[in-house]
């Protein structure tokens, strides 16, 4: 069965909207950036309209964050079913429904497109459909699928064109044997093998999900270590913790070739050392990061600057490209390639449009979350980078092995870790693992955000017993107070 046929078919001409084809604000693009932008302008009484050739929500919402949030969510009910007997429970052996899963992370999907779609019709958003492309100042030209074309006028314009699964160049994805992150979602069934290449947190994800179902996952990361954006400590434990669950991990190793020809895939990897190997495995997902989407948007007609790679959108603080009149926001410009920076940016950009004031986003209170599990979450500097910084540094850590809540719920691995400014006390970092921390993250970024100190951390009661106690406890342990260690 073909799952995708589950996602939410593509916007239809209900929501396209020709009487008047003058706008305040024209966004190209509907992901997490474009729609957020969208909102806020109409909030702002301007008159949007979004330009979208396929499902309102973008990739995020459709391919990314959303459903695979779903996928996770199945296996993780799966592998606690699996040691139900670790709580006292007894249950009949469990068996994945690998078509369910997909099923089930679909339907999320188009559920939540479908939202997307009532929140335009609620701020009164007009949806352009097609392929969208700055074809002149203030003018937008939209091709259909039929291939007619429409010209929209516009005072600004907003590029929000995002990203998708980057190809090695030795690596092509064919979506049979060769995987990116999109059809990693939709498989007819479940392989017995795969390699994973990249272990970033799209690679993490998947492996987690697919070992966890059953799946052989080997995992080939060219960085000495998995996670390499985490702090070091987060990326050994992690390391650790999938390795004892039966993944095998390569670091400091690349995958030089695969060779498709015969029933599977043959997979060279080749060692730091220089040492090669030969993996065979049914599927190979590649995730290896992701390109922009800048093609065949107005770019070169334009003459938008972009940086020295010319794979990014240079912008000022507020999202202006050297051109007046467009911005660009999202995965094309600098900065993290995560969803809820391109909603930031979105909301800075149009508020700076209609005049008001806003605060250039701080990019090193961003936080960072992978949903694998147990779950990894971060914000601000690793231990490494704050010593680089030349701060003399109080670093905590706590782990969950000594919290109650953790010990009640039985996902005692994992800890949190927190980094201090031994001279002012400043917050400058935090880095955890555990059940749930992805949730846990936001009281560090609220607290750096409001320069909260260490202290005013230990003297704010945690409720007892839950996770977040160890937000407190890691803080005490950085100033020699902790209690239950």
């Amino acid at each position: 069965m073909d799952y995708s046929t589950f996602a939410l078919q593509p916007i239809n001409n209900l929501y396209k909207h020709m009487a008047d084809q003058s706008y305040d604000l024209i966004i190209i693009g509907s992901g997490p950036g474009g729609y957020v932008a969208a909102i806020r302008a109409a909030q702002l009484g301007m008159k949007v309209g979004v330009v979208e050739r396929s499902e309102l929500g973008g990739i995020c919402l459709n391919w990314g964050c959303i459903p695979t949030k779903a996928l996770l969510k199945s296996a993780q009910v799966f592998e606690y079913i699996k040691h139900a007997k670790d709580y006292g429970i007894e249950v009949a052996e469990a068996r994945p429904d690998f078509g369910g899963i997909i099923k089930r992370s679909r339907n999320t999907a188009a559920k939540m497109s479908k939202g997307i779609q009532f929140l335009f019709r609620k701020n009164k958003i007009d949806t352009l459909v097609g392929h969208g492309k700055i074809v002149a100042k203030g003018k937008v030209e939209v091709a259909g699928e039929d291939g007619k074309k429409t010209t929209y006028q516009a005072k600004n314009i907003i590029l929000a064109t995002g990203g998708r699964a980057r190809e090695l160049p030795n690596i092509k994805i064919d979506n049979k044997k060769i995987i990116g992150y999109r059809q990693a979602m939709v498989l007819e069934q479940m392989p017995k093998r795969m390699v994973v290449i990249g272990s970033g947190a799209i690679g993490m994800e998947f492996a987690y999900f697919y070992k966890t179902l059953g799946t052989e996952v080997t995992i080939v990361e060219y960085l000495p270590n998995v996670l390499p954006v985490e702090d070091e400590e987060v990326s050994k434990q992690m390391e650790k913790i999938y390795k004892k669950d039966g993944v095998k991990i390569l670091t400091e190793s690349e995958v030089t070739a695969v060779d498709t020809s015969g029933e599977g895939c043959k997979v060279k990897v080749k060692s730091k050392s220089g040492e090669e190997s030969v993996i065979e495995c049914d599927i190979v997902l590649s995730a290896v990061g992701i390109a922009t989407n800048l093609e065949n948007v107005g770019i070169e007609e334009m003459k938008i600057k972009l940086n020295d790679r010319k794979n990014l959108v240079e912008v000022d603080e507020y999202y202006r490209t050297n051109v007046e009149g467009i911005c660009a926001i999202g995965d094309i410009v600098k900065g993290p390639a995560l969803a809820h920076v391109a909603s930031a940016e979105g909301i800075v950009c149009v508020e700076k449009i209609a005049g008001l004031h806003p605060e250039p986003i701080d990019y090193h209170n961003v936080p960072g979350c992978t949903y694998c599990w147990p779950e990894v979450a971060s914000v601000g500097y690793t231990e490494k980078a704050a010593k680089e910084a030349g701060y003399d540094i109080r670093v905590g850590k706590f782990p969950f092995s000594a919290s109650g809540k953790a010990s009640a719920a039985g996902v005692t691995d994992g800890f949190v870790k927190v980094i201090f400014d031994k001279k002012y006390g400043e917050w400058l970092g935090a880095h955890m693992v555990g059940a749930n921390v992805t949730e846990m993250i936001a009281e560090v970024v609220t607290a750096r955000k409001l320069e909260t100190t260490g202290h005013e951390i230990i003297k704010a009661i945690h409720p007892h017993p839950t996770m977040s106690e160890a937000v407190m406890e890691a803080t005490a342990a950085a100033y020699e107070e902790v209690i239950h260690l």
